[in-house]
């Protein structure tokens, strides 16, 4: 398997031309949002300069331009990641609107009292919190499922709560926090041998170990750019298009009706239905060129990269007193995210002191507050990685979390 030239794509990203105090950047939030190389950047510039124009209402040049690259966007999303058709594809804000979509849009036409939404306590806010806006609205129960003592998936409990009442199940491709990777291909096909859907926040799977959703089999995947090289603002969502006829809008305005009149309206054919407003046209360029380049490089030199970058770090890490370190031991069911501790010392005071040393870190409950509290802290640092890391990122932690061991040292004399 090729490996990354990690220096020719450290070279296409110009936000590490930029010295911090002094200090080369070693950038390690990708999980929070990644760089954006030159080819992005470029891309999106040059279609704002010379083509643009909004899509799909206008007959001269600009907008059909225009209108071209915004369906390519649809096209490389489902080549991308596997779909039959492009009409699977809703481009959205992103994974969390794409969510609030699937739970709105299908769980409130379909859930019932007494019904059931089997989650996980490992789920970002977004795929948590609309859920439990639809269960009060519809009278629907949510249920979840744990990590075990190796903050994995508990397969055993899910079975345990898998029964014909449950109507949806929504999981997390990859732990944002744990980076935890649940076993999707078993809980897909149990969940459907109960009759549920499956629903898979992709947000941080898909951009590093890539899907091939029709192969998966899940019935509805979302996904946000900015966590795959490209801006923020557009993501996209992926549906088996049987369970796209079977939602209604999540929202209602210009572009997404067949017909209007003062007193009713028809939809627009799935999947510009649910593409309600002006979408994020330049935007749209920007993820068609990030998924290029991510192309270029080729997915499974990606997740190699991501694994080989994990395995070194793990392995430091495991030296460091007093750290402590949250997410599976298996190596082959965890991605690139580790989220730790240092002793007593809060993790925002130690992302403060790496970021003194060009080192950065997110620090908090990274939008997942109940799995935070479950861990039995009241936040973690977390460093993730991508393409543009190497273990030089990795020995710049060490370096920095040393400096951070030692100012937070009871035997040091203030």
């Amino acid at each position: 398997m090729p490996s990354l030239d990690t220096a020719a794509i450290r070279s296409d990203f110009p936000v590490f031309e930029r010295l911090i105090g002094g200090k080369q950047i070693h950038f390690l939030d990708s999980g929070a949002s990644s760089q954006k190389p030159s080819q992005v950047l470029d891309a999106m510039t040059e279609f704002a300069a010379h083509h643009y124009a909004n899509v799909h209402r206008g007959a001269y040049t600009l907008s059909l331009e225009a209108t071209t690259e915004f369906e390519r966007c649809r096209s490389s999303v489902a080549r991308f990641i596997g779909a039959t058709s492009p009409n699977e594809v809703v481009l959205t804000r992103g994974a969390t609107t794409a969510l609030n979509q699937i739970a709105f849009g299908w769980g409130g036409e379909h859930l019932r009292a007494g019904d059931k939404i089997l989650l996980t306590t490992f789920e970002h806010h977004a795929n948590l919190i609309p859920w439990q806006m639809v269960a009060r609205r519809t009278g629907a129960q949510l249920d979840f499922v744990p990590f075990n003592e190796d903050y994995q998936f508990d397969i055993d409990v899910f079975e345990a709560k898998l029964d014909t009442d449950v109507k949806v199940v929504a999981v997390t491709g990859m732990s944002n926090v744990l980076g935890t990777l649940p076993p999707l291909r078993q809980i897909v096909e149990q969940s459907h041998s109960v009759g549920a859907i499956v629903v898979v926040d992709g947000a941080q799977l898909v951009p590093h170990l890539g899907v091939d959703v029709t192969d998966l089999g899940a019935d509805f995947v979302a996904v946000s750019a900015h966590k795959m090289l490209g801006p923020t603002g557009i993501g996209f969502l992926w549906g088996r298009m049987d369970r796209l006829e079977e939602m209604e809008p999540f929202e209602g305005g210009g572009e997404m009706i067949a017909d209007v009149t003062l007193e009713s309206a028809t939809w627009a054919q799935i999947p510009h239905r649910f593409e309600a407003g002006t979408p994020a046209i330049i935007e749209s360029v920007g993820l068609t060129a990030a998924i290029e380049y991510l192309e270029a490089l080729g997915m499974d030199a990606v997740a190699a990269h991501d694994a080989e970058l994990t395995a070194y770090a793990l392995g430091r890490l495991a030296d460091v007193p007093d750290l402590t370190v949250y997410g599976p031991s298996d190596l082959s069911k965890r991605g690139g995210v580790i989220s730790f501790t240092l002793g007593d010392a809060h993790p925002h005071d130690l992302a403060t002191i790496l970021d003194s040393e060009g080192v950065s870190v997110r620090a908090g409950h990274h939008c997942a507050k109940p799995l935070v509290r479950a861990l039995g802290v009241p936040a973690t640092a977390r460093a993730s990685f991508y393409v543009y890391n190497t273990t030089d990122d990795v020995d710049a932690l060490l370096d920095g979390l040393s400096v951070a061991a030692d100012i937070f040292s009871p035997s040091r004399v203030v």
